[in-house]
């Protein structure tokens, strides 16, 4: 690749120190582009926490992470308003959650909403199945992982990111309503961060379904005892936190929501979803 300088006026060049201009930097970006097998940011290569690095490098890793916003962005512009349904990846087809989570993505579609995942096996592979198979909008939004993300076959509109807070962007910006179904760290991380998002008003109060009361019971406890006595949070938190054993119930608490959310749009300018 040709090498670009840009020297001040006045200035002379030396061989230990060769500044460059912001044309070089371009350069480097598109070529960065274009090349799909070269990674800003490998797997396993734990880069986060190291400090600054040179700027052409930041630099081309802003631009990366512009770019799957952009992606998302026009991708996801046209599938209408989502209900998203997080999960374990683990689950298998006989389990009973998985079950459940495909009813639930068959009465999503029957509502002629879009039912949006994390795109992969599991619970995601179940809404989204039961989506597709309804004949309703199906949508997965993927993750670049080292193990178990693999997209299932139930997508009628499938996308891929490098980075979970770009894809987290996608579920928050595009849904109505999460439903969170048994799961692990990952799912915790989409729940809490909602709640969080919610509690500080940068989203509207959109509901949050816990799906599966006995699994969910223990951590509740621990957010009504503790948190809740102590003052970390208060009732009002709670106010669109639902949990359910019911695909039906879920439906019904979608259903109340869209009503309010089409009365409060009669009445007030429309806004984004994200304030």
């Amino acid at each position: 690749m040709e090498q670009v300088t840009c020297l001040p006026a006045g200035r002379q060049e030396t061989s230990n120190q060769q500044p460059k201009c912001f044309y070089f930097y371009y350069r480097q970006m598109i070529i960065m582009t274009k090349e799909k097998n070269t990674r800003i940011i490998p797997p396993k290569e734990h880069v986060y926490l190291e400090g600054p690095k040179s700027r052409g490098y930041e630099l081309k890793f802003a631009w990366r992470v512009f770019w799957q916003f952009i992606k998302g962005f026009r991708t996801l512009h046209f599938v209408g308003p989502c209900i998203t349904v997080f999960g374990s990846a683990r689950f298998k087809e006989d389990n009973i959650y998985y079950q459940q989570a495909r009813s639930l993505g068959k009465r999503i579609a029957g509502l002629g909403l879009t039912t949006m995942t994390g795109g992969g096996p599991g619970i995601m592979e179940a809404g989204n199945r039961g989506a597709f198979q309804a004949g309703g909008m199906s949508v997965g939004c993927n993750i670049e992982l080292p193990f178990e993300q693999k997209p299932n076959p139930y997508q009628t509109l499938s996308l891929k990111f490098k980075y979970f807070f770009v894809r987290k962007m996608m579920f928050v910006k595009y849904s109505q309503a999460f439903v969170i179904f048994p799961g692990g760290f990952g799912t915790l991380d989409e729940l809490f961060e909602s709640l969080t998002l919610i509690q500080t008003h940068k989203i509207h109060n959109f509901p949050v379904v816990l799906y599966g009361s006995s699994y969910w019971k223990g951590m509740l406890e621990w957010l009504r005892g503790p948190m809740l006595s102590e003052a970390k949070i208060v009732e009002d938190d709670f106010r669109r936190l639902h949990v359910t054993d019911s695909p039906e119930e879920i439906v019904e608490i979608v259903s109340r929501f869209q009503k309010e959310l089409g009365r409060a749009d009669t009445t007030q300018p429309s806004s984004s979803h994200i304030k």
